[in-house]
């Protein structure tokens, strides 16, 4: 199984974890990544909120390479998948657009290439292929699975249920961890907002963090980058302001499938996080 692979700019930067554990996981599971050459940034929040043109150009430039490269595409990062996945949307129905962009860009594309995050293709996975790696079970590990708003919206690109979503829950049930029910999973966090207006950041991710401990979660597992940077690196300022105490370790969910599969936690980048992750590998043993 071979995927034309997306970093995006974030896992190369403040998301290193999810690129490394994505890349570790997926070779262990026999999933192969072939990066894209010349990849470019597909845009996110700021480029089809800036312009709608430029959005979609952004996200076809990259399509267009995963074409030439005869491959179908994956994103581990939520808003690279929605934007490609939506771009991948609009050069297909929309041909007045698709003459456009392709003028701009340079790099036809009318569409053919199939768009899954990174989520989508593990949890596709055969349950046998997961299993028959299976070395440490996370022991009933109680997670709030967080997946955020971009995963599960709009509907032409979305990953499961946009209210109840329970394709990560599923694969972290299948590790050995019990995936929470609880009330935030797919709030959203503020995302970008944390450049702009810190406080709306504050206020909605420390609603996520109380509702995951009021569930009762020793940990909260994410499948985006800019989810996992406002949860694990803002905790310390939410505390700060809100005079509250959490603790809560925030994982990438192939951070825990790595984990229960037998990779350490240096191969997984457990030691670059903000919250102190010790807790959990001690739960797990």
């Amino acid at each position: 199984m071979k995927y034309a692979y997306f970093p995006g700019c974030c896992d190369h930067t403040s998301g290193r974890e999810y690129d490394v554990s994505t890349r570790a996981v997926c070779r262990a599971l026999g999933v192969e990544l072939v990066e894209i050459p010349d990849w470019s940034c597909c845009g996110s929040t700021p480029g089809h909120s800036t312009s709608h043109m430029l959005g979609v150009a952004l996200a076809a430039r990259n399509l267009a390479l995963v074409a030439e490269m005869g491959l179908d595409c994956t994103a581990s990062c939520s808003a690279c998948y929605q934007r490609l996945a939506m771009a991948n949307v609009e050069m297909q129905n929309n041909q007045e657009l698709c003459k456009k962009i392709n003028w701009v860009t340079g790099k036809p594309y009318h569409g053919g290439v199939q768009v899954k995050s990174i989520l989508e293709i593990i949890a596709g996975l055969r349950s046998e292929t997961i299993s028959a790696k299976l070395v440490r079970p996370l022991r009933n590990l109680k997670v709030a699975v967080y997946y955020g708003c971009l995963m599960v919206r709009p509907k032409e690109v979305q990953v499961d249920d946009p209210e109840n979503p329970l394709v990560m829950d599923g694969l972290l049930d299948a590790v050995g961890a019990h995936a929470l029910d609880w009330n935030s999973k797919t709030e959203c966090c503020g995302a970008s907002l944390a450049i702009s207006n810190e406080d709306v950041v504050l206020k909605l991710t420390e609603k996520i963090l109380a509702d995951a401990s009021l569930a009762g979660a020793e940990c909260i597992a994410t499948a985006c980058p800019l989810c996992h940077f406002n949860l694990d690196m803002r905790q310390r300022k939410i505390n700060q302001v809100f005079g509250s105490d959490y603790r809560l370790p925030v994982f990438y969910f192939t951070q825990l499938i790595g984990l229960a599969i037998g990779l350490t936690p240096i191969d997984l980048s457990f030691n670059t996080h903000f919250v102190d992750t010790k807790r959990v590998l001690e739960l797990v043993g």
